[in-house]
């Protein structure tokens, strides 16, 4: 059903005027699920309180959806203070107050986290932090949001309270900004992220954008620069590894964003499509995939100093780039494993084989992928001390030993127990 109801406030009294609200009654297992023992008892709380309270943003998007949401977020009327005094009086464990100067006050109810969140408005942004006011209109609540499929309230009852038609979008896969994409946009830049993030969530098709979304995006691209490269990160793997992937990294350079998310200026978009095919339906690393837009193993470490990646993401992307040409299967050989496997056993590291595995994702090799995480890498049966026992005393000799064994273990593809290898020693 459709209400158009607007309300605003002149002193003494209230007003009304035409804007669109859509409301709906959702009723679904997803929805009915989230009623455990502790949103019960904070419902009640708030109830017997008299303030409002809804499941906000993302979590209204995944029921919609008919996903079951992994965190559920509430809004309320509620200023902080308001709700310290509640949750004090009913005897309700307040834990975290790094949120609360933003409106948000985490309760602790039968072992469960609720995270609610005074309604608000942005009154000044600088692009990456913004001053709140507190507010008890909710639309005001829903304009300050990103996208319309983010903006939506849900009822506990489960009526739906949507100002911006973000039902609509979600229904139609349409990922658009709220009210101005540029406003929007000024107000916090990693929201171009998070744009491109969700049209791989929701959009059916990879170049469905509106127009003057993009157009937006490319005239305030540069405002990524002053944002941290973990919260760039963040969203940055997301995209990669989602729907349309490979097409949203190629809008992102055409839109003149690389420069400023560390992704190599010159990236190498050709090969970046090509792992992205590579590697579909087999579920990549994100470094996987950007590694392939880099053509040398310094543009990894350029990289590295923009996002701050992890230590294991970075020494994956080193490896792609060092080895995506040189460690490749031997088609002479009869078996096409051997050349992988020999290199795991060889270079011994507790990742490599990890590191292989991305790295036959990478060149699309899916058989030889198949058999290597099918496969367990072999112990080497024979140690220092092993060669003692036999008279093999000093160091030198014990490591010269350690390595003819070796070598003679490899050509036997491995089967070599420790009595085999030890008669060579004897003899």
């Amino acid at each position: 059903m459709w209400s158009r109801i607007l309300r605003f406030s002149v002193p003494g009294r209230t007003c009304f005027s035409w804007r669109s609200l859509f409301t709906m009654q959702l009723k679904s297992s997803e929805f009915q699920v989230l009623f455990t023992d502790g949103l019960n008892q904070l419902a009640e709380t708030f109830k017997k309180n008299q303030y409002e309270l809804r499941i906000a943003g993302g979590a209204v998007r995944d029921l919609l959806s008919g996903k079951q949401p992994e965190d559920v977020d509430f809004a309320t009327t509620a200023t902080p203070d308001e709700m310290k005094r509640m949750f004090q009086d009913a005897g309700i464990r307040m834990i975290n107050n790094k949120g609360e100067k933003h409106g948000t006050i985490t309760a602790r109810l039968h072992n469960e986290n609720f995270e609610v969140t005074t309604l608000r408005v942005d009154v000044q942004t600088d692009g990456r932090h913004a001053e709140v006011e507190f507010t008890t209109d909710w639309q005001k609540d829903a304009e300050r949001r990103d996208l319309t499929i983010n903006s939506m309230f849900l009822g506990l009852d489960g009526k739906l309270y949507d100002y911006f038609k973000g039902y609509d979008d979600l229904q139609s896969r349409t990922v658009r900004f709220v009210g101005s994409a540029e406003k929007r946009i000024q107000e916090d830049y990693l929201r171009i992220l998070r744009y491109f993030r969700f049209y791989g969530k929701v959009a059916l098709t990879p170049d469905e954008h509106e127009p003057e979304t993009l157009e937006a995006i490319r005239a305030n691209g540069s405002g990524l620069a002053a944002i941290s490269g973990e919260r760039i990160w963040v969203e940055l793997k997301k995209i990669v590894i989602g729907q349309h992937g490979a097409q949203l990294l190629e809008m992102m350079y055409s839109l003149g964003l690389a420069h400023y998310i560390g992704l190599p200026p010159d990236g190498s978009v050709e090969e970046m499509k090509r792992v992205c095919q590579n590697t579909k339906g087999h579920a990549p690393k994100p470094m996987t995939i950007l590694a392939a837009l880099c053509r040398r193993s310094e543009e990894v470490e350029k990289m590295d100093l923009r996002l701050k990646v992890s230590k294991e993401e970075k020494t994956l992307a080193l490896f792609l780039v060092k080895y995506r040409q040189d460690l490749r299967k031997n088609d002479d050989e009869q078996d096409g494993l051997k050349t992988f496997t020999d290199f795991i056993i060889d270079t011994r590291e507790l990742d490599t084989q990890s590191k292989v595995s991305e790295l036959l994702k990478y060149q699309g090799e899916h058989k030889l992928l198949a058999e290597l995480n099918a496969w367990t890498v072999p112990r080497f049966p024979i140690s220092g001390h092993d060669l003692r026992k036999v008279g093999v005393i000093t160091g030198k000799e014990i490591g010269a030993t350690l390595q003819k064994l070796r070598d003679i273990w490899k050509k036997s593809h491995y089967r070599m127990d420790k009595d085999e290898l030890l008669s060579y020693v004897k003899s």
